[in-house]
């Protein structure tokens, strides 16, 4: 008889370590990442359309967010490479450590290692240098390949002079 009890409260006990330890909260699993984005106040165009999967440990705030394949695409001359896997920590507001998302200035892949939210702006920092926008240009998704323009098969339109002095303002001042 007292195996038995032994038994089950081992099992109880490993039940309730497991469900505990699990980051991935029986919640997380209804809600999409994007969902999860809003619930820390970020908009969900900060990740591109065709997420699969993500775990996320509410307590630490560490995810990982996967993508079928690695993902690039333009929009408004900046050239944008997610890799299939991205990582980082996220708190309200906050989004740091991060792992995965790269971006070309001039004519080099900087790595945007952090995301903040200031009210209506999103700071973009790549460590050395950062750029705001609006929070508004954040509403929608891209899509890997065509960015916003998949209407006219993604091709990249040229940037004109004023988007390329705007980009090294911002990532140089």
């Amino acid at each position: 008889m007292r195996s038995v009890r032994s038994i089950s409260f081992i099992t109880a006990v490993a039940v309730f370590v497991l469900t505990v330890g699990s980051s991935t909260v029986t919640e997380d699993n209804a809600l999409s990442a994007y969902d999860v984005l809003k619930q820390y106040n970020f908009p969900v165009g900060i990740l591109p359309k065709g997420v699969i999967g993500y775990e996320i440990n509410r307590n630490s705030g560490k995810f990982k967010v996967y993508l079928k394949e690695t993902c690039s695409f333009s929009i408004e001359g900046y050239d944008l490479k997610y890799k299939s896997t991205i990582t980082g920590t996220i708190i309200q507001g906050r989004i740091y450590d991060l792992k995965g998302i790269s971006v070309n200035v001039v004519i080099f892949w900087w790595n945007i290692q952090e995301v903040r939210r200031d009210g209506d702006k999103l700071q973009l920092s790549v460590g050395i240098a950062s750029a705001s926008f609006s929070v508004d240009e954040f509403n929608e998704s891209p899509q890997c390949g065509c960015g916003f323009d998949c209407l006219n098969g993604g091709e990249r339109k040229k940037t004109t002079a004023k988007k390329l002095n705007r980009l090294i303002s911002l990532f140089l001042d």
